[in-house]
């Protein structure tokens, strides 16, 4: 019997990336030079923000997505942290609303009026401190309204419930820095990866550990759950320093599924999972690249489709909500890449060619919309529910009537399960007395060179006080 090649029917085969013409990108964007491992990227149907490079503090653009070209230097800012700004993310059922973080230990939500900034923004409808060091992560609960998620340097995870404004849970089980936060499709378990080399499976309202990988062979760095399969995909570092993928099942963490190398470069791998195509991406940070995939759900699981090459590297990458997409060009994904060294924003459309200009609904099946399935109290109290499904086919561009209302409150210490959190703060480590060292040497310089001014201009008055006295008039 003479051998012949298997081939693999999938509809997404031919995915290909469009990027956008320059008229339709975003220019002149001062972009962020932080080397925290995050996106500083958020993007919905209406607004996209990016974290930018300032003194003194830190800020983020937010830009109507019409308003491409090129950004005025002098464009208004969200500008209120006193630290660097080190994630943000839109609130998903009110497309206004967006969260911040920075390394001013706070956690801040701001409501951007309609139509953008017109002038610098810098009160926040709401404040959150709760965190004892500067906060790397936000990410909103998938289908319940008002619950955020923050993890901190502090090793601790903090549930805000911001119908009150204050934590009502906080997850601790972990020993070092967290660096990745994900959702199941209802949001009832949280996938965390870590820097002591675990990836969790967490119970969030509890806080109990379900299941915990120790990965020494395969060091993760991200993970994100593989919508409604029960799987779990992590990208991360090999023994040999190579970047690696693994699957995982979320009941069993024990052994993954499958471990694949990726490349021998360094820059950190980002994954994205398309839960309505079974598709995944992935994009290296500095790399020019992103790969993608067709997950299935027998072996080999995973089938490489093709891959988007770019001669620009990219610092991070926002991704569009499918209710933002433009369906009548068959696209399914879109990027926004950040090119730090042309201050440049680039979308990038992952486009399903078909000869059709009608609806495909094969491709477009129904996806959670914007309205919460949940309360804050409904999920608090243990209630579990999928997200509200829409269709995109007809009526997809509606907006959520969904207002957030910031709550009046003056509290000095926040309680949790029993604890201050402003008060049981973990001893500093050497770098972060050293940071502290550095900025107060610095601010005695400022000081000194302000005494010494302030001097110089005494000595003047004097001499011009003198002067007068002597003059022939005063004679």
């Amino acid at each position: 019997m003479s051998w012949r090649p298997q081939y693999r029917s999938s509809k997404f085969r031919n995915v290909y990336g469009k990027v956008a013409s320059r008229e339709h990108c975003f220019d002149g964007v001062p972009i962020t030079k932080n080397v925290h491992d995050n996106h500083f990227c958020a993007v919905n149907a209406r607004f996209l923000a990016i974290v930018t490079e300032s003194a003194g503090g830190g800020s983020f653009l937010v830009i109507p997505l019409e308003q491409t070209g090129r950004i005025e230097p002098n464009y208004p800012k969200v500008c209120g942290h006193q630290g660097n700004v080190l994630d943000i993310k839109w609130n998903p059922f009110i497309e206004n609303i967006i969260a911040s973080c920075s390394e001013d230990t706070s956690v801040r939500i701001w409501e951007i009026p309609e139509g953008g900034l017109k002038r610098n923004m810098t009160e926040a409808v709401l404040e959150l401190y709760g965190h004892s060091r500067r906060v790397g992560l936000v990410e909103w609960h998938p289908t319940t309204n008002n619950i955020l998620f923050s993890a901190g340097y502090d090793y601790k995870v903090l549930i805000w419930n911001l119908d009150i404004g204050e934590p009502v849970k906080m997850i601790d089980c972990h020993t070092d820095v967290i660096l990745c936060m994900s959702f199941n499709t209802d949001g009832s378990l949280l996938a965390t990866t870590c820097k002591d080399k675990k990836l969790r499976v967490v119970e969030p309202r509890s806080g109990r550990v379900l299941q915990e990988a120790n990965c020494k062979n395969h060091r993760v760095n991200r993970v994100v759950f593989l919508g409604s399969t029960k799987r779990l995909l992590t990208t991360g570092v090999s023994r040999w320093n190579t970047r690696q993928i693994a699957l995982w099942d979320q009941e069993d963490l024990s052994m993954p599924l499958i471990e694949e190398e990726i490349d021998g470069l360094s820059g950190l791998l980002f994954p994205f999972y398309d839960a309505d195509t079974h598709m995944l991406y992935l994009a290296g940070k500095g790399d020019g690249n992103i790969r993608y995939y067709e997950i299935g759900s027998e072996k080999p699981y995973l089938s490489y489709l093709m891959e988007f090459r770019s001669p620009a590297p990219q610092k991070g990458l926002g991704v569009m909500p499918k209710h933002g997409l433009d369906v009548s060009a068959c696209e399914v994904f879109r990027f926004y890449k950040l090119i730090t060294l042309k201050g440049l924003i680039e979308p990038i459309s992952m486009i399903v060619p078909r000869r059709s200009e009608t609806y495909q609904e094969d491709i477009y099946p129904m996806t959670p919309g914007t309205e919460p399935a949940l309360t804050p109290d409904e999920w608090l109290s243990g209630v579990n529910r999928d997200p509200i499904l829409m269709s995109l086919k007809e009526g997809y561009k509606r907006t959520s009537k969904i207002v957030f209302k910031a709550p009046v409150r003056e509290k000095k210490s926040v309680v949790v399960n029993g604890i201050d959190l402003l008060e049981n703060v973990p001893p500093r480590t050497e770098n972060e007395l050293l940071r502290m060292f550095f900025r107060q040497q610095d601010e005695i310089r400022r000081l000194k060179d302000e005494l010494s001014q302030k001097d110089i201009r005494i000595r003047q008055l004097q001499l011009e006080l003198k002067n007068l006295r002597n003059s022939p008039k005063n004679n």
